[in-house]
């Protein structure tokens, strides 16, 4: 019996089969051609446009088509959706390993016109022809204008929200989930613009003890970005350069829930996270420590060694919640990592929130994501039919 794979609810699982069958008479190749312009990172590129998805999306009358970061977009298309993730310009945290037993780590300040993932820093044109940060973001904002047609997922304000690791959570930090089978909340945090003798006085006015959560305040899309660190005592966090969250660490056993968000669709994958902290260790240890990646975990949690008594959120509860996220954030492509407190059965926190995570490692990802743009062709349709009876 396999207990390590992943947890899956899914809304469109009953219905797939039913609508991976073209209706009598009709092939996709002659079902309306759905074109979806993308411009991507090569990371999200390589990550997100499998084989599997092409092909699957192709079958179903579905054809990516990248977006050409040389020409005006007003230029390209015709487009009946415009996927993006790319990456901004930010100044951004640079972690270095100290080469001593204590593993502390030092972060240094550099500022970056472009990031290396990026296919923007690598844009031979003009300044103004290279769609690249905000730039990216007014092209989009007035492209919608001119084309009200064309879904864009998602929209660059609703983004916008996630690049602060501050302001992601406060737009969720009041959620009230009625007649749920659980309580979802965020943890305490605090923002560090810079470090100073009077931080250990802000840690404690803010109700935080450690260990602390350390995170870069910007999220920018690298992969500096999402570095972690645990901080065993408040002195050590000299150490680290600022801007930075300081955020509540909660034992929640070693297990973290990856809710992923694909319009009404709800995937839960389980993944390894970082272990519980006992009295005992804080009398032990100190120092601040790097972590991997959480979503650098195996994907099936298979060869993870994880405690399966802890029970992932109820449907019911992921389905209240998914839906009040959408709502605020304003967002449809989305993911949410949730980790329940040891010692309890139904108080879970939301830890972080990822625009366009990767979907790539979600459970039957393929099926779920051209099921979902073929719904906003069909939504798009509808409206459109509806807009000529009036």
């Amino acid at each position: 019996m396999k207990l390590n794979v992943p947890i899956s609810h899914s809304r469109v699982d009953d219905e797939k089969e039913e609508e991976e069958t073209p209706a009598p008479g009709i092939s996709p190749a002659t079902a309306e051609r759905i074109v979806v312009g993308y411009a991507f990172t090569s990371k999200k590129m390589k990550s997100f446009l499998q084989p599997k998805l092409i092909s699957l999306a192709r079958s179903k009358g579905i054809e990516f088509i990248p977006i050409d970061l040389e020409r005006s977009l007003s230029e390209q298309g015709p487009y009946n959706i415009i996927l993006h993730k790319v990456c901004i310009r930010t100044n951004m945290a640079i972690v270095k390993s100290v080469p001593d037993k204590s593993q502390m780590l030092m972060c240094r300040y550099r500022k970056q016109s472009a990031l290396p993932d990026c296919p923007l820093a690598r844009s031979g044109g003009t300044r103004d022809s290279r769609l690249a940060g905000k730039e990216w973001s007014q092209v989009i904002e007035e492209y919608q204008k001119v084309h009200p047609e064309v879904t864009v997922l998602d929209p660059p304000e609703a983004i916008e929200h996630l690049r602060n690791r501050q302001s992601m959570l406060e737009v969720v930090a009041d959620l009230k989930l009625p007649n749920c089978d659980g309580k979802v909340c965020v943890p305490r945090q605090l923002v560090i613009s810079n470090f100073h003798s009077s931080v250990p006085d802000e840690v404690a006015k803010a109700g935080l003890s450690v260990p602390l959560v350390v995170k870069p305040l910007v999220v920018d899309g690298s992969a500096k970005s999402h570095e972690l660190f645990l901080a065993y005592d408040q002195f050590s966090l000299s150490e680290l350069e600022a801007p930075v969250v300081l955020q509540e660490f909660v034992n929640h056993g070693g297990v973290l829930f990856k809710v992923f968000i694909v319009g009404e669709s709800i995937k839960v994958a389980r993944r390894s996270s970082l272990p519980d902290v006992t009295k005992c260790d804080l009398s032990k240890i100190s120092g601040v420590f790097k972590f991997p990646r959480v979503s650098s975990a195996a994907a099936s949690a298979e060869d993870a060694n994880l405690d399966h008594s802890i029970e992932p959120p109820p449907l019911s509860l992921l389905e209240v919640l998914a839906g009040q996220l959408r709502h605020r954030l304003g967002l449809r492509l989305f993911n949410v990592d949730l980790i329940r407190q040891s010692g309890t059965e139904d108080l879970y926190y939301i830890i972080d929130i990822n625009y366009f995570p990767g979907f790539g490692k979600m459970p039957d990802y393929e099926h779920i994501f051209t099921d979902f743009l073929l719904s906003l062709s069909k939504a798009s349709r509808n409206s459109e039919i509806a807009a000529q009876l009036v």
